[in-house]
């Protein structure tokens, strides 16, 4: 009996400690991904302050170019190096934009990296209650085209989140018509869920 009691200790002792690692890897792994972001918006930061300096530079040297042509009369040698000055000017500029497309691009990964994480962690959370998130693109002859969102056959644990049509987010009030290619997402018990789904998805005879 006692060699039982000690084993379950262990055990739970065990499954403490492993859900405490987890916690712990998972906060260090979103504090780790907020630093990284922090870092790189502070050399694109750096990048942005780089192209100022460009341009001030640019522009003071073809001020002091201009200057000295009204003194001069080499109007052509003056020219060609204000086109030497532009198109180095140019080329700098040109690189930094690269960098800064490339760190924005970097930051997008991480942020998405973030939005993935809180997803999975809803949809186990959803999943654990037999419910879950369904993304549909409502089709062009589906019976909810032409219908509002009243008309939205659901029981009142079905929830209409929101309504995305182009570039624009639609909240999901009473007087949004549903129109081809609209996406809608609906959260809601599994049972539940699927008169909804026919209703966008299905073709209307």
């Amino acid at each position: 009996m006692t060699f039982e009691i000690v084993d379950r200790i262990r055990k739970e002792l065990f499954i403490t400690g492993s859900a405490l690692y987890e916690i712990i890897l998972a906060v260090s792994e979103r504090v780790n991904r907020k630093t990284q972001i922090i870092r790189l918006h502070w050399q694109a930061s750096t990048f942005l302050q780089r192209i100022d300096g460009v341009a001030i530079e640019t522009g003071r040297q073809l001020a002091d170019h201009l200057t000295r042509s009204r003194f001069t009369n080499g109007e052509h040698s003056v020219l060609a190096a204000m086109d030497t000055i532009l198109t180095r000017s140019m080329g700098q500029v040109h690189s930094l934009k690269q960098a800064l497309l490339q760190i924005d691009a970097r930051i997008r990964d991480l942020k998405l990296e973030a939005v993935y994480e809180d997803l999975l962690k809803m949809q186990h959370d959803l999943s654990v209650r037999s419910a879950r998130i369904e993304r549909l693109t409502v089709a062009r002859r589906a019976a909810a085209v032409g219908r509002s969102t009243r008309e939205l056959p659901r029981s009142s644990s079905v929830h209409l989140v929101v309504v995305m049509r182009g570039a624009f987010l639609l909240a999901p009030s009473d007087d949004v018509v549903f129109q081809p290619d609209d996406i809608v997402v609906l959260i809601g018990p599994e049972s539940d869920l699927s008169s909804c789904v026919t209703w966008f998805t299905s073709q209307r005879l």
